[in-house]
């Protein structure tokens, strides 16, 4: 086991590795940027050490600060959570060059997941049903004019190694392809540093729905069921909940068997994430591999029982599955997490600054995941979550229920929160029945707009 792990990360995340850490006997280095001198995951670990100034990149996202507190700190490992260093190979790298251990898969192998293309090759190699695209990258104009018209409009451009919505554009027509390629490598070149595009066929009206894998480092693979990711905005996840409330336990078995075949011949080990896009046949398709954990993690945990952080430490010091995972692994009752971010409900803008008041929920069935206290700053510099509250029940309407409870409980001032679009969406008929998709929040604005503009007639 590991005598001493750095936690390459901020906020929620790093709170929940430290969490991981103490009840399995192993002392914790944070790192934090000036920004985040008085955070809680710096008061919480043994050791803390200041990586640099408040933009991440001359901090979290800098690998030599990380490293070097890393070897001053004499740690065994590096848990780099998610976001940031988390799917970096390169850092990956640097990490076993200077004898630590990376917590999450090879870099080899982070590389190839990174690489959608390259993902899809494998997936459909291996039997995982793929959404019909190209084979590589686009090479031109023409080619990419060539791919839509056998794969039929619309199509969806998208960042061979990208990931959170960048690098994304959706073409209807020939007329738009070549703007709206090159404005997609631009947007990539600059987040990702690299200008390569893939094509999908587009979903209309798609679900996503991903699938929790942890492989150890002897060829074994688990896939811990599925989470419901559908409701987004701009492509990042509003509310998760697990078990998807449409898959049915045939394609729920058909894919985890797959997966497993899947996930060992690419020689993957720790934790990852395999998505899909399910169209309105319900058929489902593979889109890309998150080699990391999850925001949403939490939803799974409460289902099965299993501390998937806890088991990407174990699996990192050597265990096998056999010892981390009960067998069979038996899904239990319905979880639902809704992240709540400093942002306005209505308008969606940032909304960075100091919490004067705060009351956080609780009671059965329910679990929140924060690193905020009464009088901390969120500073504008990261992302805008400030919690992940989760909800458990022996069954969905049961969960719905004790989430508005929670909702109801739940108290941050002093900034604008997205706790009343959550009370939105938890009371929504559509969300009640299960029948939603990734644009049921476009779809509930329409509605608010339409509501704001009869009451003023």
């Amino acid at each position: 086991m590991f005598r001493k792990i750095l936690i390459a990360n901020r906020g929620e995340i790093a709170v929940r590795v430290i969490c991981a850490c103490k009840e399995l006997g192993i002392s914790t280095v944070a790192v934090y940027s000036e920004a985040d001198r008085n955070s809680l995951h710096v008061r919480f670990a043994d050791e803390a050490i200041c990586i640099g100034p408040a933009k991440s990149v001359r901090s979290y996202l800098d690998i030599p600060s990380v490293i070097s507190a890393a070897e001053i700190t004499n740690v065994d490992a590096i848990h780099p959570g998610y976001g940031f260093l988390s799917e970096n190979a390169g850092f990956a790298e640097v990490c076993d060059t200077s004898g630590i251990r990376f917590i999450g898969p090879r870099p080899g192998v982070i590389r190839e997941m990174g690489l959608k293309q390259r993902a899809r090759a494998m997936m459909k190699q291996a039997g995982v049903p793929i959404l019909p695209g190209s084979d590589g990258i686009i090479e031109s104009e023409a080619h990419a004019l060539s791919l839509a018209e056998q794969i039929g409009y619309p199509v969806m451009l998208k960042a061979a190694a990208g990931g959170g919505g960048r690098g994304m554009r959706l073409v209807h027509e020939p007329s738009q392809m070549a703007p709206l390629l090159a404005q997609a490598q631009q947007e990539a070149q600059a987040a990702f540093s690299n200008s390569d595009m893939y094509m999908e066929k587009l979903v209309v009206r798609p679900r996503h729905i991903e699938f929790q894998v942890l492989a150890d480092e002897y060829g074994n693979v688990g896939v811990l069921g599925e989470r419901e990711c559908s409701i987004q905005r701009r492509h990042q996840k509003v509310i998760e909940e697990c078990p998807s409330p449409v898959l049915s336990g045939e394609q729920r078995t058909s894919i985890a068997g797959a997966l497993r075949t899947a996930m060992k011949e690419v020689g993957y080990t720790n934790a990852g994430t395999v998505e899909f896009l399910m169209d309105a046949d319900g058929n489902l398709y593979f889109i890309e591999v998150n080699a990391r954990i999850q925001v949403e993690h939490p939803v799974t945990e409460a289902v099965t029982s299993v501390d998937l952080v806890k088991s990407q430490i174990l699996i990192a010091a050597g265990a096998s599955l056999d010892e981390i995972l009960p067998d069979p692994i038996v899904p239990r009752g319905h979880a639902i997490e809704c992240r709540i971010n400093a942002e306005n409900s209505d308008t969606f803008a940032p909304s960075p600054g100091r919490i004067t008041g705060l009351n956080l929920p609780g009671g059965n069935g329910i679990r929140v995941d924060t690193a905020v206290y009464q009088d901390c700053i969120i500073p504008p510099y990261y992302d805008s979550l400030v919690a992940k509250l989760v909800a458990w029940a022996p069954t969905r309407p049961e969960a719905i229920a004790r989430m508005r409870r929670a909702l109801d409980m739940f108290v941050v001032e002093g900034i604008h929160t997205s706790i009343a679009l959550q009370h939105r969406i938890l009371t929504h008929p559509d969300f009640i029945a299960g029948k939603y998709d990734t644009g049921f929040l476009d779809r509930l604005k329409a509605e608010q707009t339409e509501i704001a503009v009869d009451a003023v007639r």
